[in-house]
C-alpha cells in the first residue's frame, strides 16, 4: 500500500509533470515558437537600433562636414617630405625614434648630467615674476662634472642673479656646452631645410598608441639652447644668442603641421621657453636693432588661437575612429583607461570596470556605436562652444568653466556612477576623452600672450634705442614700429602698459581671472586663477 502511495505522489509531482510536458511534442513546439519570438524581437531590436543610430550619425556627419570640418582621421596625417627638404631627415633626429637608445644616451653631453644638479632658488615671497637664469648654479654644476664629481645627489642653486655674477659664471657654462655642440650644430644645419616631417608611424587601428618620442627631444633641445643663449647674452655674445633663439623657434615650429594635440602643446611650451633669453637680452639692452626687428617679426607671426583648430579637430576624428574600431573588435576600451581616465569612471576598480565595458561593447548593436559618435561630437562641440573666438582673438575663461560644469553634469550620472550613466546614455567615449581637453584654450592663451608681449617688448626696445626713452603709451609704436597693436585675449583691449620711468615699464595681460590686478602677478607667471600675466624687468 505504501508503494502505491509513493508512486501516486511521484505521478502527481509538478516537476515530473513539467518535464513530461517539456519533452512532449506540444511542449517542444511551444518552446520553439517562444525562441523564435525572442530571436525575432532581438533581431528587430538590433535592426532598429542600427537603423536609428546610423540615421542620426549620418545627419550629424553631414552637418559637420557642411561646415568644412574633416572627420576622417586619415585626413590629418601630414604628407611625406623629400629627405633633402626635411629637417627631421638627419641621423641625430632619426635616432630619437630608436627604441634601443635610452633618453640619456641621445645627447651624451654634460648638460644631461648637469641638469639634475641645478635646482631653482626661490626667495621668500617670490611670486610669478621673471628672473634671470641661475648661471652661477649652472657653472657650479658643470665645474663639478669637470672635476670628476659624479654624485647625483649633489645640488646647486644660487641667489646671485646680478649682472656681474652672471658674467663671471657664463664662461664655465659655455665651456660645459661644448659637449653639446656637435648635436646642436647638426640641428642648426638641418634648420635651413624648409619642411619638417618626423618619422611618426600613424596607427590607424590604435590612434591613441601612436608613439611621439620626438616631442620630449624637441623640448629638451630648446631647454639646452635656452641656458646656452642666456650664457651667451651674459658674455655679450648677442649674435650667438640670436642664432640659438631662432633655432629654438624653428624647433617649436617643426611640429606645427602635426595633428596631435600634444604636439601643439609642446610647440606652445617651446615658444615660451624661447621667450626667456629674449627677455634677458631686452632687460640688459643686449640686442641690436636688426636682431630686435627679426625677433619681433617672428613672434608677431604666431597665432596659436587659429592654430588650435587643427589639433582639436584631429582629436575629435580620433574619437570617432575609436568608436568604429571598438565596433569592429580592433580595439578595447581598456586601452584608453590608463592614459585618459581615472579610476572613478570604472567604479574604483580598473580591471573589473574595464572588463564590464569590454563585455558590453562586444554585445552592443552597431547603432550604439553610431550613438557614441553622435554624442561624442555633440559634447565636443558643447565643450568648446563660446570658449574662444578666432576672428576677434578672444578666450573666455568663464565660458570654459561653465561648459566644463555642464559636461560634468551630463556625464556624472549622480549616484548611479559615471560608468553606468555613460553606458545607458552612450557617453562612454565622450566621458573618457573630452574632459582632458578642458584647458586647451587657456594653454593657447599662454603661448599667444607670451608671443604678443615679446613682440611688444622688442618694439618698445626699438623705440627706446631711437628716442632714448620708452614711450608714454603703446600707441606711439604704431605705425612706424608695428602695423597695429595686438590685443589681450582676455579683454579684447590693448595690453596694459605703464611707463614707470624713462628706462623702465610695466606690460601685462589681465590674465585668466579676467580682472585687472594692476600688474600684480599670481603665484606663477601665467597663473590661471589669480593675478596678471606680466612682462617686466628688474629695477
Amino acid at each position: 500500500m505504501s508503494e502505491q502511495a509513493a508512486a501516486s505522489l511521484w505521478e502527481r509531482s509538478s516537476i515530473v509533470r513539467f518535464f513530461r510536458w517539456l519533452f512532449s511534442w506540444r511542449g517542444i513546439s511551444r518552446i520553439v515558437i517562444l525562441l523564435l519570438w525572442i530571436v525575432t524581437i532581438v533581431a528587430l531590436f538590433y535592426g532598429e537600433e542600427n537603423w536609428r543610430g546610423r540615421r542620426t550619425w549620418n545627419k550629424m556627419r553631414r552637418e559637420i562636414e557642411a561646415r568644412g570640418e574633416k572627420l576622417d582621421f586619415k585626413a590629418f596625417i601630414p604628407p611625406p617630405v623629400a629627405d633633402e627638404q626635411n629637417f627631421a631627415a638627419t641621423p641625430f633626429i632619426r635616432s630619437w625614434f630608436d627604441r634601443g637608445i635610452q633618453a640619456n644616451q641621445l645627447w651624451g653631453d654634460d648638460y644631461s648630467r648637469a641638469e639634475s644638479k641645478v635646482t631653482a632658488f626661490k626667495q621668500k615671497g617670490d611670486r610669478g615674476t621673471r628672473h634671470f637664469r641661475d648661471l652661477v648654479a649652472w657653472a657650479a654644476a658643470f665645474n663639478s662634472l669637470k672635476s670628476g664629481q659624479t654624485n647625483d645627489q649633489q645640488k646647486f642653486d644660487s641667489a646671485e642673479r646680478d649682472r656681474e655674477s652672471r658674467e663671471k659664471a657664463a664662461p664655465a657654462v659655455l665651456e660645459g656646452f661644448k659637449s653639446s655642440e656637435s648635436r646642436l650644430s647638426e640641428l642648426r644645419t638641418a634648420s635651413a631645410r624648409p619642411y619638417s616631417h618626423y618619422p611618426i608611424v600613424y596607427k590607424m587601428e590604435d590612434p591613441w598608441g601612436i608613439l611621439l618620442p620626438h616631442l620630449a627631444r624637441v623640448k629638451s633641445a630648446c631647454q639646452r639652447l635656452q641656458i646656452k643663449a642666456c650664457a651667451e647674452l651674459a658674455s655679450a655674445r648677442s649674435d650667438a644668442a640670436f642664432k640659438d633663439v631662432t633655432l629654438m623657434l624653428y624647433l617649436a615650429d617643426s611640429v606645427k603641421e602635426e595633428s596631435t594635440l600634444i604636439s601643439y602643446l609642446v610647440r606652445v611650451a617651446c615658444v615660451r621657453i624661447a621667450a626667456q633669453p629674449v627677455w634677458e637680452g631686452l632687460a640688459e639692452h643686449r640686442w641690436s636693432e636688426a636682431q630686435l626687428r627679426d625677433l619681433q617679426s617672428r613672434f608677431t607671426r604666431y597665432d596659436f588661437l587659429r592654430d588650435i583648430e587643427h589639433p582639436l579637430h584631429s582629436e575629435r576624428a580620433a574619437g570617432i575612429l575609436t568608436a568604429d574600431l571598438l565596433h569592429r573588435g580592433k580595439y578595447r576600451l581598456t586601452n584608453l583607461q590608463t592614459e585618459y581616465t581615472d579610476e572613478a569612471f570604472f567604479g574604483g576598480n580598473n580591471i573589473f570596470g574595464g572588463e564590464i565595458l569590454n563585455l558590453i561593447g562586444r554585445a552592443a548593436p552597431h547603432g550604439w556605436y553610431y550613438r557614441e559618435q553622435v554624442n561624442y561630437c555633440r559634447l565636443y562641440d558643447g565643450q568648446f562652444r563660446g570658449t574662444y573666438d578666432i576672428s576677434s582673438r578672444r578666450v573666455f575663461p568663464r565660458v570654459i568653466q561653465a561648459n566644463d560644469k555642464e559636461l560634468e553634469r551630463v556625464i556624472a550620472g549622480g549616484r548611479s556612477g559615471k560608468m553606468f550613466n555613460a553606458i545607458v546614455h552612450h557617453h562612454v567615449i565622450a566621458a573618457m576623452l573630452i574632459p582632458a581637453l578642458e584647458r586647451v584654450p587657456i594653454r593657447a592663451a599662454t603661448g599667444q600672450t607670451e608671443a604678443d608681449e615679446a613682440a611688444l617688448a622688442c618694439a618698445l626696445e626699438r623705440y627706446r634705442m631711437a628716442h632714448g626713452e620708452f614711450p608714454e603709451n603703446l600707441d606711439a609704436l604704431v605705425p612706424q614700429l608695428m602695423p597695429k597693436l595686438p590685443t589681450d585675449l582676455f579683454s579684447g583691449q590693448p595690453y596694459k602698459y605703464e611707463r614707470t620711468s624713462k628706462d623702465h615699464f610695466l606690460l601685462y595681460s589681465i590674465g585668466a581671472n579676467e580682472r585687472d590686478d594692476g600688474g600684480e602677478p599670481g603665484a606663477t607667471l601665467v597663473d590661471d586663477r589669480q593675478g596678471d600675466w606680466v612682462w617686466e624687468y628688474p629695477k
